[in-house]
């Protein structure tokens, strides 16, 4: 048997031209009054526009380039997944700059190697024990000049010190990468060895965000789009979704500390979420863990069970049986509501990846009348190669090519 090619043709054209930073440009355009972002505040949480969001980003690239950063060096960024993450990632991007993100968790020893081989100049690290651990490597990192530390505050400083760069250098830096230019380096997990560095250029994340965009156009061009992000930034799934975000102009929220999720996702109330099938697995095994301490336990087995049955009748068109269809009714009452109102009640779509699902959480969720698209990608693609669509899915696969995208089915299928 040979292979399998499916080519899909993107529906937007390709811009040679454009970078990453034209993005936020187009989206201040557009909409400069809209909430681009939302930041933990007391209880609640305090929006940030387009326009603001875009003024802090050229303050800290002014920071940057005062600081010594030229077009084209290597800054690596050690932080858990906040508001900043994106501002530093744009603020290095409007610098002319190049990302090496490193994983939180990390240690110094991996820490080390992905700045010396990505032959990074800079770093800049979020909590202390980051900055420590940097330290711990900094013997063996000649080429590292600054090294900033969030926790002191030495974003404000940066910004402060970058007040005298003009604003034309800013956009001369801005506008010098095309689309064939490199963005970022990411390390992969090095599952083969030692993690390699994975080039990612401007095109890659500018070409899957425009074609994204239209393609899940349900998801994240809705009036009132928003999500809440969790899962590592450091990965390039999170980042792309971050950058996704600004483009197509969803309110995006964070929340590093997984404990504190559910709180989290009752008073910020995001439309759809972006998880790894670990984060669904636990949402249902919590929500179990508490009836069978309520005991409740038969109880909920019981409405998970209908759940399943009912989304599978379904998704294979038969028509759902009179018994089945009344339990969906009431478990939906006593059960499924609960745990729509616990993810923060306005939840309708769920991008997963990085592993597969399992049917059964999919028909669950599917039932609480959250669309789970699975979807499969690397770090080489950008993310996402392959998604379910709001239009187009079915529980179990991966869903279609994305447009843009070419994908070769292994001989063996």
């Amino acid at each position: 048997m040979s292979a399998v090619q499916f080519e899909v043709p993107p529906i937007v054209p390709a811009d040679p031209e454009a970078n990453i930073t034209d993005l936020l440009v187009e989206r201040v355009r557009a909409t400069p009054d809209l909430a681009l972002f939302a930041v933990p505040d007391g209880e609640g949480w305090r929006d940030i526009s387009a326009a603001e969001f875009q003024r802090q980003v050229v303050a800290l690239a002014k920071g940057f380039a005062a600081a010594g950063i030229e077009p084209g060096d290597k800054v690596g960024f050690i932080a858990r997944t906040t508001y900043e993450w994106t501002l530093v990632d744009f603020a290095l991007f409007y610098a002319g700059a190049v990302m090496v993100p490193i994983y939180e968790t990390s240690s110094s020893a991996q820490i080390q190697w992905n700045l010396s081989d990505s032959g990074a100049i800079a770093c800049i690290t979020e909590l202390p024990e980051h900055a420590d651990r940097l330290a711990a490597a900094r013997e063996d990192l000649p080429l590292i000049r600054a090294a900033w530390q969030m926790h002191e505050g030495d974003l404000a400083t940066l910004s402060a010190q970058g007040e005298a760069v003009p604003d034309e250098e800013i956009e001369r830096r801005r506008n010098l990468a095309k689309g064939s230019d490199i963005a970022t380096l990411i390390y992969t997990s090095g599952s083969t060895g030692r993690p390699k560095g994975c080039v990612l250029t401007h095109s890659n994340f500018v070409e899957l965000a425009r074609n994204s965009a239209k393609s899940l156009k349900e998801v994240v061009e809705t009036p009132g789009a928003s999500t809440l992000l969790f899962i590592t930034t450091a990965h390039v799934f999170a980042r792309f979704i971050s950058i996704l975000d600004v483009h197509a102009g969803v309110k995006t929220g964070h929340q590093p500390d997984t404990k504190q999720l559910l709180p989290a996702l009752g008073s910020f109330q995001p439309t759809f979420l972006l998880a790894v099938p670990r984060v669904f697995e636990k949402v249902y095994n919590s929500a179990e863990q508490k009836a069978e301490a309520g005991g409740k336990g038969r109880i909920f087995r019981a409405a998970a069970k209908t759940a399943i049955d009912h989304s599978r009748a379904l998704q294979e068109g038969r028509k759902v049986p009179f018994l089945l269809g009344l339990r969906f009714r009431l478990f939906d009452r006593l059960v499924y509501s609960t745990l729509r109102t616990a993810m923060g009640g306005r939840v309708v779509y769920a991008i997963s990846g990085s592993a597969p699902l399992g049917e059964r959480l999919g028909h669950f969720f599917a039932s609480l009348g959250i669309t789970v698209l699975e979807g499969y990608g690397l770090t080489e693609t950008t993310a996402p190669a392959t998604v379910n669509l709001a239009t187009k899915t079915k529980i179990g696969t991966v869903g279609p090519v994305l447009p843009g995208v070419g994908i070769r089915l292994a001989e063996d299928g």
